[in-house]
């Protein structure tokens, strides 16, 4: 676990309810924040805020503006403030593009650009000068590996992750010209073993790109040169450095975290 300390620090963590999500909001408060778990699984979530020492629960659709403004307000209220959002929560269709449907597609863009895109716009609102905080803070998106590189079978979950890379990027950009005094940047997680990452597996090879899902998995580990798959705990400790004044200068970055998969 990481040693970077964030005593007195909020956070808000959406998709905490399970995987990537519960562990970071884990590392978070193990680190000394308070945290505020956003989800749209009610009873999961409330099930992990229970099981960490001094955690919230909210329920929130990332792609719903108003649902937005009550999460973050509720966390300014509850915890006392809000100095850190992780925007995680995040979904994948796999899908051929041969055979892409529009309807996943769309809800890829809703939740992974359009979630993320409201939780940056929120957060700026809450930690600029003259919001309900006004002491900046800090902003980490999660995007993919596959926004590094070509894996066949996700193309509209690779096009939305690199898009979480560009708004990254933006949002930093924004951030210093109008002195907002949030730092945003973004990790690429590599494969982790979560529910998620396994589905991703199962289903690449139901579309007969690998003759199991073991094979799936197995090309993940030989494309990678620490020679394994991610650990939630891998993702998790990132985010708390990144959260920390340890990262204090580093701003506008994307940051790989796949065992140098996406080189």
């Amino acid at each position: 676990m990481s040693g970077f300390d964030l005593t007195g620090r909020r956070a808000l963590v959406t998709g905490g309810a399970r995987g990537l999500g519960a562990a970071m909001a884990t590392a978070l408060a193990a680190a000394g924040a308070t945290v505020m778990i956003a989800d749209v699984l009610k009873d999961v979530g409330e099930q992990t805020a229970a099981g960490i020492p001094g955690a919230g629960f909210v329920e929130l659709d990332i792609t719903d503006d108003v649902q937005w403004e009550t999460a973050v307000a509720r966390t300014v209220a509850e915890l006392g403030g809000l100095d850190i959002l992780i925007n995680n929560a995040g979904v994948e269709v796999t899908q051929l593009i041969v055979d892409a449907e529009p309807d996943d597609v769309r809800r890829m863009l809703e939740v992974n650009v359009l979630g993320t895109t409201l939780g940056i716009k929120h957060a700026f609102r809450a930690m600029r000068p003259g919001g309900a905080v006004g002491n900046g803070g800090t902003v980490i998106n999660v995007s993919s590996v596959a926004a590094t590189i070509a894996f066949p079978g996700i193309s509209g979950y690779s096009a939305t992750k690199s898009a979480v890379d560009r708004l990254t990027r933006v949002a930093a950009a924004e951030s210093g010209k109008l002195g907002y005094g949030v730092r945003v940047n973004c990790i690429y997680p590599g494969l982790v073993p979560t529910d998620m990452g396994m589905k991703l597996a199962v289903e690449t090879a139901g579309l007969g790109l690998f003759e199991s899902p073991e094979a799936a998995v197995g090309a993940v580990v030989e494309l990678t040169p620490s020679g394994r798959l991610g650990a939630v705990e891998d993702m998790a400790d990132v985010v708390v450095f990144l959260a920390s004044d340890a990262s204090r200068f580093v701003n506008g970055a994307g940051l790989p975290v796949d065992g140098g998969m996406g080189m």
